[in-house]
């Protein structure tokens, strides 16, 4: 009897000391979701793919790319913020759903403020202003006087592609007709694929698109860049003046990346997987994201947190000022 009441003793012991061992065990433990809100192959992905690999080394454990595009990031962005804030489900979020949306939606089924937890800034990529070379526009001078003259027979009116209302390139014209007064008449598109190959094919003059989707012709050619909306030249285009060195010091217009998670995100997990971006972006593969015009650049959690707010307040006053919205 005294045997089987060691043993008893023994076995409850361990059944008790299992839930606590469980959660004190080192995070993490088990696969990570990574929710992109944007469909496979897309800017966004692009970048997921590299950052979950090397995160995936660094950590001991998979993550997993889990596409879930629609309404402009927003189907992604709910499932994260309802997602419990345990490290297993994480976001990369984006210029659009978390700065533009918040302003451009009517109504969204969570606040973007409050339902996630900054981690790192992750990457960037400035607006470049791009023509056809045929349109006879070498520069912002020969745009906003191309745009402003009377004599329509001789100068059409000038258009410009996007990727659809609301997107980073829509907001980016949308901003540079106010600060120029030049009327550039929008032509929205389902994704900027549609409307580079319009560009190129000269249905409409000009796009204002985040660098990555239009270098590669920029470099063939195709395409004309007339200024980057950014403070500094991109080293993959050096001979691309800025919109700041041609006269224009308030126009920029960047496209960012940043790693989320739920709201209420444990410390220590946030400041595990902040470190564990920052080694990623030093690798290889991450860099090689400079190749298509994807600028690596870190910012820790409370920096990441203070910069949505700029950014949201900026890109919110451009979605107001231009009356886009959608439901």
């Amino acid at each position: 009897m005294k045997r089987i009441n060691i043993v008893l003793t023994a076995a409850i012991g361990i059944l008790w000391a299992g839930p606590s061992q469980a959660a004190d065990a080192p995070y993490p433990q088990h696969v990570i979701r990574l929710v992109v809100p944007f469909p496979a192959g897309g800017p966004t992905d692009i970048v997921a793919r590299p950052l979950a690999k090397e995160m995936s080394e660094i950590l001991g454990r998979p993550i997993v790319v889990d596409n879930r595009g629609g309404a402009g990031g927003t189907i992604g962005a709910d499932n994260v913020a309802k997602s419990a804030p345990d490290g297993y489900t994480l976001f990369l979020g984006t210029v659009g759903t978390q700065a533009i949306n918040p302003t451009l939606y009517k109504k969204l089924p969570f606040n973007t403020r409050t339902d996630f937890t900054p981690i790192a800034l992750i990457g960037s990529a400035p607006v470049a202003i791009v023509a056809n070379p045929t349109a006879g526009i070498d520069s912002i001078k020969s745009l906003v006087a191309k745009a402003l003259a009377k004599d329509k027979a001789k100068a059409p009116p000038l258009t410009f592609g996007s990727a659809g209302n609301g997107s980073p390139g829509h907001l980016s014209g949308e901003s540079f007709k106010m600060l120029t007064g030049a009327p550039i008449t929008h032509v929205p598109y389902k994704g900027s694929g549609p409307a580079v190959q319009d560009l190129l094919g000269g249905q409409i003059s000009l796009m204002f698109d985040p660098v990555q989707s239009v270098l590669p012709y920029i470099k063939s050619g195709k395409l004309k860049a007339i200024a980057i909306a950014s403070k500094h030249r991109l080293n993959i285009l050096p001979d691309v003046p800025t919109a700041i060195e041609l006269g224009f010091p308030k126009y920029e217009m960047t496209a960012w990346w940043g790693l989320l998670a739920p709201a209420n995100l444990p410390k220590p997990i946030v400041e595990k997987l902040a470190a564990a971006v920052q080694k990623a972006m030093l690798s290889d593969s991450f860099k090689r994201l400079q190749n298509m015009g994807i600028e690596p650049l870190y910012m820790d959690p409370a920096a990441f947190g203070t910069f949505i707010a700029a950014e949201s307040l900026k890109w919110g006053k451009i979605v107001q000022d231009s009356g886009a919205t959608l439901d």
